[in-house]
């Protein structure tokens, strides 16, 4: 026993001294060392981990969410901040459409926003360098055939710092539904269209009733009937032209309720008949 104490006390002696060692090394405890698990032997978790790694995992989970949430909040607010409206005002005749689409230009103009108006080159009753209603009240305009001329008539410059554009006698225009399905989702404009949504037939007029879908907003505007002073939501034709587009004003044109429209439609009828009859008789007699 006593040689083998000796054997290990002459080992112990002759190991270095923990003295001589460097700092770092002689007070590193055991768990500071570098821990390369074995990957070979799958390693159970005991419940604090699994709990603190459950929670980490919802914590990144809300976080990957949030982001996800805040990133399409800011697509959102950026598409807002470039998509336009459109708002569509129809009526018959003589019901202040054109009246309420200069207002509704007038006040963005008054809100500092650029403006512009066009209609059609074929409405050219007042002149074609102005927006007219019946009452006199006018505004300057752009008279064009086609929608789809405006930003080269204007300029690309021009047309960018436009913010509202306002479309009078809408339904001359073919091109309307592809004019402001772009202008107001592509291109961030304000879109003001007033037209007839009918015609003296009480047929649909043009494409006004095909940007009713691409609407903010619609306004069903009515005049006085003529013959009984009741709303009025029809135009009644006082002549035998059967053509769809006709311009002209309270010489052609009458707003009726619906009674005198029918009534209307029964004394155009009898007229057309007994001229038709009395134009047979004068060649007859030729």
């Amino acid at each position: 026993m006593r040689s083998i104490s000796s054997a290990m006390r002459s080992l112990l002696l002759s190991a270095p001294s923990p003295a001589f060692l460097p700092r770092s090394t002689a007070l590193r405890p055991l768990l500071s060392l570098p821990f390369r698990p074995d990957l070979s032997r799958p390693r159970p978790l005991g419940p604090p981990a699994r709990s603190l790694s459950k929670k980490a995992a919802m914590t990144a989970a809300a976080a990957a969410a949030k982001a996800r949430i805040d990133g399409r909040g800011s697509a959102m607010e950026a598409r807002e901040a470039q998509s336009g409206e459109i708002h569509v005002i129809v009526g018959p005749m003589f019901a202040g459409k054109t009246t309420a689409l200069l207002r509704r230009v007038q006040a963005e103009a008054g809100t500092g926003r650029t403006v512009a108006l066009i209609k059609s080159d074929k409405d050219n009753r007042y002149g074609l360098d102005s927006v007219v209603t019946h009452d006199g009240t006018k505004m300057a305009c752009w008279a064009l055939p086609e929608l789809s001329t405006f930003q080269d008539k204007l300029g690309r410059e021009a047309y960018d710092k436009v913010d509202v554009i306002g479309i009078d006698e809408a339904q001359f225009f073919d091109d309307l539904h592809d004019f402001c399905s772009k202008a107001a989702d592509h291109d961030g404009k304000i879109i003001v269209v007033a037209g007839l949504d009918g015609d003296y037939k009480r047929n649909k007029f043009g494409s006004v009733l095909d940007i009713i879908p691409l609407a903010n907003s619609v306004t069903k505007l009515t005049a006085r009937c003529e013959l009984c002073d009741r709303r009025a939501s029809f135009t009644l034709r006082k002549t035998q032209e059967t053509r769809t587009e006709l311009i002209g004003g309270a010489d052609v044109y009458m707003p009726v309720c619906r009674q005198h429209y029918l009534d209307g439609q029964i004394v155009i009828e009898a007229t057309r008949i007994v001229m038709d009859i009395e134009r047979s008789t004068e060649v007859a007699r030729c």
